[in-house]
């Protein structure tokens, strides 16, 4: 999430009632997840196990709950709960806003794009040319739709991430500031629901069709000409390559990647990275190649137990 204007190292230290450490004439532009962090933004830690992770990386500020020692050239936000004040930094630079109309007054729509009846076009969204958005199709805030752009009935796309903090009084939910992003040419179908980023985008790219009944996660990124059938499920956080084949049912785990032009038969279980130009089924999927010889070599068991029976 890009911040309005630069901010200092006190300025937000204020917002959040954190000390601040290191370098105090960083010009702070955002915050950010671990994963996608660039430099000028803020992001969280509060386990000693990505500690490392999160001070090599190209943040620039750390909110941490303990004092470290400090990388040259960045600085840390100490806080006895950072993943409360990550909360409050979404909060204070992108509050929940509410909308008073079935189409917001701050909402751009393109030329020949046609809204049907009962849909909600949130606060802040962009929807480019020559689309069609079918009945009872809802688009929260700062949505960013293309041209020539069709979604079908009950889609919802922005909610909340599925993102959450499990506290001794219960689970503690990491609150949503990113977007959606719908790039040109992009079909999707009846029933969907696509969330939001958290700090960053859920983005489909150029030309993907999605079928009916799709979920996907925050931050996930589907590449261009991408065919997802119905009742996929994909995880938050997931990098889907350029023109992959996903067949129905099939569920993908977070923050893994899927190679170019792989293929992925119904009801597979993705469980790691998959190799683009190849084809996988099973749970978990692996190649057809792969999975053919584990099933032959299953089938050779009663055959083994026999054998070893009249030893």
């Amino acid at each position: 999430m890009k911040f309005p204007r630069s901010y200092s190292l006190v300025e937000i230290s204020n917002l959040i009632d954190a000390k601040p450490f290191g370098d105090f004439d960083i010009e702070i532009t955002g915050l950010n997840e671990i994963h996608v962090i660039k430099k000028g933004e803020i992001v969280f830690v509060d386990h000693p196990k990505y500690y490392d992770k999160a001070l090599r990386s190209a943040a620039s500020v750390v909110l941490i709950n303990k004092l470290v020692d400090c990388p040259e050239g960045k600085a840390l936000l100490v806080s006895d709960d950072p993943f409360r004040d990550f909360n409050k930094l979404t909060d204070h630079f992108r509050p929940f806003e509410p909308c008073h109309a079935n189409i917001s007054d701050s909402a751009e729509i393109g030329e020949n794009t046609i809204i049907q009846p009962n849909c909600f076009i949130g606060n802040h969204v962009k929807i480019g040319t020559n689309c069609t958005i079918h009945a009872n199709v809802s688009i929260y805030d700062h949505a960013v739709i293309g041209d020539h752009v069709e979604i079908h009935a009950g889609t919802i796309l922005g909610a909340s991430a599925f993102y959450y903090k499990n506290r001794p009084e219960g689970f503690d939910q990491l609150k949503s500031g990113g977007r959606v992003i719908i790039e040109d040419h992009v079909h999707i179908g009846a029933g969907c629901t696509i969330d939001r980023g958290v700090t960053g985008d859920t983005t489909i790219k150029a030309g993907s069709k999605l079928d009916n009944q799709i979920q996907i996660g925050h931050d996930t990124v589907i590449g261009k000409k991408c065919l997802i059938a119905s009742q996929v499920g994909i995880a938050g956080c997931v990098v889907v390559e350029d023109e992959v084949t996903i067949w129905g049912q099939v569920g993908i785990t977070s923050g893994v990647t899927i190679g170019k032009k792989a293929i992925i038969s119904a009801k597979a279980g993705v469980s790691k990275s998959l190799e683009g130009g190849k084809h996988y089924f099973g749970i978990p999927a692996e190649d057809f190649r792969t999975k053919y010889k584990e099933i032959a070599s299953i089938k050779k068991i009663p055959e083994i137990v026999e054998k070893l029976k009249n030893l």
